[in-house]
């Protein structure tokens, strides 16, 4: 789901707009960029051409596509996100404790994204990155992030009450989905039951801010073998104290 919000700057708007559409829907022509987006010819072909020579788009055979410019700019953003480097050695000590893949994300407009990964020292991998979008509803991430939010938040970030079913034990009500978020409240931590991805399982925890607001969550990832049921425990203890720590050094 992506963000129409408008401002004062209508060209602007239009360009988030464009970058938003190519972003779902890469190797758009332009009458389906123009057509789909309700934008004027003569405006979008201008626009989509400058786009193009500052390399915010990339076109091919008629066909555009997000240009490096924007790759550029991400990896600078994340470079610059303070919390990053702040949670960096608590995010190695997870890591270096329970054998996992671990991951730092935060709530960008309407999806959790994946800002910091520290791969498993273990042969089995997990595919993931920094700059993964994910669900809210089916993710450890997601369901951290959102548990603590109040509901008119919750209403906008999920207006339906049918979710996206991805897995066998995918969550897909919403009403099953709140009373799941009540429970993560009550434990302090989310947990991600290959509901995202068969065989990926997840734990998760949020990090608050000095006025007791979520700002990030960390994660840690696994398959059964590495993340088994007798685990469970042990690791979310690890990962709420990883994340007391975080906020910690919030303040």
């Amino acid at each position: 789901m992506l963000s129409n919000s408008t401002t004062s700057v209508p060209a602007l708007d239009k360009t988030i707009r464009i970058c938003n559409y190519l972003f779902a829907s890469p190797g758009a022509t332009f009458s389906q960029i123009q057509q789909d987006l309700s934008l004027p010819k003569s405006s979008t072909s201008s626009l989509l051409n400058a786009l193009t020579v500052h390399h915010i788009l990339r076109q091919e055979k008629g066909r555009f596509y997000l240009g490096l410019k924007l790759y550029e700019w991400g990896n600078k953003s994340l470079e610059q996100f303070d919390i990053r480097n702040i949670a960096l050695p608590v995010l190695e000590r997870v890591r270096n404790q329970t054998g996992l893949t671990c991951h730092l994300g935060v709530l960008d407009e309407l999806s959790p994204i994946y800002i910091l990964k520290l791969e498993s020292n273990h042969p089995i991998g997990i595919r993931t990155w920094e700059g993964k979008k994910l669900p809210l509803h089916s993710s450890g991430v997601g369901k951290a992030l959102c548990a603590w939010l109040p509901e008119e938040k919750i209403n906008v970030l999920l207006p339906d009450e049918d979710l996206p079913r991805f897995t066998d034990t995918t969550i897909t009500k919403k009403s099953a989905l709140m009373a799941e978020f009540a429970s993560i409240r009550n434990r302090g931590w989310a947990y991600d039951n290959e509901e995202d991805c068969p065989g990926v399982f997840c734990i998760a925890a949020p990090v608050f801010d000095h006025k007791h607001n979520v700002i990030a969550a960390i994660s840690a990832c696994g398959v059964q073998l590495q993340l088994p049921e007798e685990k469970i425990a042990e690791i979310s203890q690890l990962i709420m104290n990883a994340c007391r720590d975080l906020s910690a050094r919030m303040l």
